[in-house]
């Protein structure tokens, strides 16, 4: 059994490591096999030694963040925790920094994670990024906010937001109202994203204007796109034609993020995804970044992160067992 000490400077750091009901430090105890205690200005951690090495790495990059303002909850916790795990402690400093936008309540958007942190980076130093990865790690939100900061610093006089309409399951024309009403579904995702950074009324007045577009893709052909930022959603689901489309539609002044999951390939299964093939044709062009993020990039609960790993692990099982020849 090995015990150390953390001092702590300041008592409302260890309040924010410990969280509500102490749930943040519970988790650290139960994931590490420790036991921590707050007693005068100080935290002691004891356990067995690798363990308690790791605890108080782990506890100390969460008291560097609370003092940088960070909110410490489950989410940071875990991933701080996973960092320590995979020997990577030193990243927790590059966590947190700049605010990439304000809502319209007020709250600072940042980059959660450090794969969040370099796509938030591509965007910004890049005319066309690509950000892959699995539900829940902000590919979307954090490109609408880029979107909403540039739009308020006037370096883009539009906001494109565009989804293609793939049935998943449902048939399109079978849902009631024009066609309006039947592909919102579709964009509800980006209309939410960009009601929380701009507030309705805001939203209502740019897009009254014209400075906001929300639409299908079908609706970009034809067109060139001058000084404006523009986000294509659910990239995965293009084909190679509508993907090349797409892209030709860039014009002076304009910024292109494209997201998708591939592992969440809609199309019929004699279609190419034209984000599997934008992601091998552009990997060497200049002005292209791509961003992979992963599940440790997850920012939603941490059934997510569970779920996207069991489904990996299952895809990898599949995958061994057919070049096996097994069923």
């Amino acid at each position: 059994m090995t015990e150390q000490t953390i001092s702590l400077e300041r008592m409302e750091y260890a309040i924010d490591i410990f969280g509500s009901f102490d749930e943040n430090i519970r988790i650290l105890e139960q994931d590490l096999d420790v036991k921590v205690v707050n007693r005068d200005a100080e935290l002691k951690i004891s356990g067995e030694a690798e363990n308690v090495m790791q605890a108080v790495k782990v506890a100390e990059g969460l008291l560097s963040l609370s003092a940088r303002g960070e909110p410490i909850h489950e989410q940071n916790v875990r991933y701080v925790i996973d960092l320590v795990k995979q020997g990577q402690w030193e990243k927790i400093a590059e966590l947190g920094g700049d605010v990439i936008c304000i809502t319209a309540k007020g709250k600072p958007i940042r980059a959660k994670t450090i794969g969040q942190k370099q796509y938030a980076a591509a965007i910004q130093n890049n005319v066309v990024t690509l950000g892959v990865g699995p539900a829940g790690t902000g590919k979307t939100y954090l490109a609408v906010a880029a979107a909403v900061a540039a739009f308020r610093q006037k370096q883009v006089n539009r906001i494109i937001l565009t989804r293609p309409a793939v049935e998943a399951g449902e048939r399109l024309g079978f849902l009631p109202g024009d066609l309006q009403s039947k592909v919102d579904p579709y964009l509800r995702p980006l209309y939410d994203a960009l009601f929380e950074m701009m507030g309705p009324e805001s939203y209502a007045k740019y897009l009254e204007r014209g400075n906001i577009e929300v639409a299908p893709l079908a609706y970009m052909r034809g067109r060139t796109l001058d000084d404006s930022f523009i986000i294509l959603d659910e990239a995965q689901n293009t084909s190679r034609e509508q993907m090349k489309m797409f892209l030709t539609r860039l014009g002076f002044g304009s910024k292109i993020v494209i997201t998708g999951d591939i592992t969440q390939i809609d199309l019929p299964t004699d279609k190419v995804s034209g984000l599997k093939e934008a992601m091998r044709v552009l990997r060497n062009v200049e002005g292209v970044a791509q961003c992979l993020l992963t599940e440790s990039d997850v920012v939603r609960h941490v059934m997510v992160q569970r779920i996207i790993k069991a489904y990996e692990s299952y895809e990898a099982e599949r995958t061994q067992r057919r070049q096996k020849g097994v069923k």
